[in-house]
């Protein structure tokens, strides 16, 4: 877009007074119109079909469907749409995932109003903002030793269901959406995760991530 066109905006917050503080505060901007808000991932991605924004700004911890799954989805289907991650979250496991489904920026919910509408329009011109502490957690990451992914046809020996549980851990769903998705109990969930956990020696849902991650793109880039 060019530095004279209004940004056109998507506001989506599961959080209604969330939502409308939002949707009224970046309005005020001269050169920010919101064109829609949504309730959920859903609705999120049915407002960018309609609405084509030129920023989306996306919650992660939503009904019906998730942050991570509609920025795929909406990364997917409209690339010329920004998603900007704005949530509570800044844990590795919800950095990673939003960033791999495609986010071009991440804030946290703590983050005032002047630096919402600089990475909103930052955003909008195609460049990458992250918070502070989101940036720190990602160059702690890149610093940290990655464990050696074992070959592939080894695959700590997971059961069917646990690699199933593994890809959705890995695309940035919780137990309960995962509970919801496979149609199986959270309990059960957090058991097969316990074994998958014991046998891969993951320490944390952050390597279980980097290892979903690094599997799907060697699938997807066969040696």
């Amino acid at each position: 877009m060019t530095e004279n066109r209004t940004i056109t905006l998507v506001v989506a917050d599961d959080q209604t007074t969330v939502r409308e503080a939002l949707a009224v505060m970046l309005d005020l901007a001269e050169d920010v119109t919101v064109v829609a808000t949504a309730t959920n991932g859903a609705e999120a991605v049915e407002a960018a079909e309609r609405h084509h924004p030129d920023v989306l700004l996306m919650d992660l911890n939503m009904p019906v469907m998730g942050g991570v799954e509609a920025t795929g989805r909406i990364h997917g289907a409209e690339p010329h749409t920004t998603v900007l991650v704005l949530t509570t979250f800044d844990d590795d496991e919800s950095i990673l995932a939003a960033l791999h489904a495609g986010a071009s920026g991440y804030l946290t919910k703590d983050a005032d109003r002047t630096t919402i509408l600089h990475a909103v329009r930052a955003a909008a011109q195609g460049q990458t903002v992250l918070a502070p502490e989101v940036q720190r957690r990602l160059l702690a990451l890149t610093a940290r030793p990655a464990p050696v992914a074992p070959p592939r046809d080894e695959g700590f020996n997971l059961t069917a269901r646990e690699r199933e549980i593994l890809a959705l851990i890995g695309e940035g769903l919780r137990n309960p959406e995962i509970a919801a998705q496979l149609v199986i109990s959270e309990a059960t969930v957090k058991t097969h995760i316990n074994n998958m956990f014991a046998k891969a020696g993951f320490h944390s849902r952050a390597d279980a991530v980097r290892y979903a991650l690094r599997t799907q793109r060697s699938a997807q880039d066969p040696q």
